[in-house]
């Protein structure tokens, strides 16, 4: 197969609307078991916070050059400006709309060792009013980008998400959805999803064979009116099914370390890619490059401009 162009990135402009969340990690040693119960002590050396979600996302966008806008709901609280703090020291323009009823949502996870032994969620859903703002406040955003990607994490962040499909779609705007959950109707109209194997699983059931794969694969874009579905298949790499072909890029990464926030990776890829002028099989190849990166580090991390440029 012929080298892969990397194109300019550095006038691309993405929209990342969705769920946002604060990821802390709480780094320590373990060396003894608890007296109270059979669980590891882990005595804490250092602490360290990262965006996650849609904030991840828009990560991994900038890291590949784009100019990106993040939209999202946070609460009026410590972690709310932490994320602020952090999305404005990586230059991201953010629109964050704070709900005096939400606490933005944490993911803490303990590590020791290089291993997580314990992750512990904090969350609830934004207010109905917020989420009208942000919806005025997408339509305002919507003519200064290339491409919309929603990051949909379950988290109540994107109820006008058909909505904000409609109107990027009339605007002739790609919109990239990375879905949740077992309803996939409310994607309906979407240029592209990327659900993960198991996701996919969820919507349209088992398969025995890529024959049946594709087969089911098809049905679900005919029914949603959805342009392609790229399916992220962990070892066996990803599959991209659009019109009645199937294109298969088998995983790249040497080491598999960690694979949270792959997802978001691959969807900053490819929209990131597809604004700069590349074909959706060459923005694939591309994401299969980035993800093969990402699952090397600890956490949610991003894959930079270099590194893609030396994968390649």
């Amino acid at each position: 197969m012929e080298k892969l162009a990397l194109p300019d990135t550095s006038k691309a402009r993405i929209l990342v609307v969705g769920d946002v969340m604060l990821d802390r990690y709480w780094f320590g040693e373990v060396s003894r078991i608890s007296p109270e119960a059979p669980v590891p002590v882990v005595k804490v050396q250092r602490t360290e916070e990262r965006p996650g979600g849609a904030a991840n996302v828009a990560r991994n966008c900038a890291a590949l050059g784009a100019k990106v806008s993040l939209l999202s709901v946070v609460g009026a609280d410590e972690a709310g400006q932490s994320l602020a703090r952090l999305m404005a020291g990586e230059g991201i323009e953010t629109s964050l709309h704070e709900d005096a009823e939400l606490s933005t949502t944490i993911k803490l996870r303990v590590v020791g060792r290089q291993q997580q032994l314990l992750r512990i969620d904090f969350e609830n859903s934004p207010a109905h009013e917020v989420l009208r703002a942000k919806l005025a406040d997408f339509e305002r955003l919507l003519p200064d980008c290339d491409a919309v990607i929603l990051s949909d994490y379950g988290k109540g962040g994107l109820t006008h998400i058909g909505e904000m499909i409609r109107l990027a779609r009339a605007t002739g705007k790609p919109v990239l959805v990375d879905p949740k959950g077992e309803d996939f109707v409310r994607y309906a109209g979407a240029t592209l999803l990327t659900p993960n194997r198991a996701e996919l699983r969820e919507v349209v059931g088992r398969w025995a064979s890529e024959a049946e794969l594709q087969a089911k694969a098809t049905r679900l874009r005919e029914e949603l009116d959805i342009e392609a579905l790229l399916v992220t298949r962990s070892e066996e790499g990803m599959t991209l099914f659009r019109g009645d072909e199937a294109l298969h890029e088998p995983a790249q990464a040497r080491e598999v370390y960690d694979v949270s926030g792959a997802g978001d990776t691959v969807i900053a890829t490819l929209a990131v890619m597809l604004a700069s002028g590349a074909d959706l099989h060459a923005a694939m190849r591309l994401a299969n490059r980035t993800a093969g990166i990402v699952v090397g580090k600890l956490g949610t991390a991003v894959a930079q401009i270099d590194e893609l440029r030396a994968a390649l």
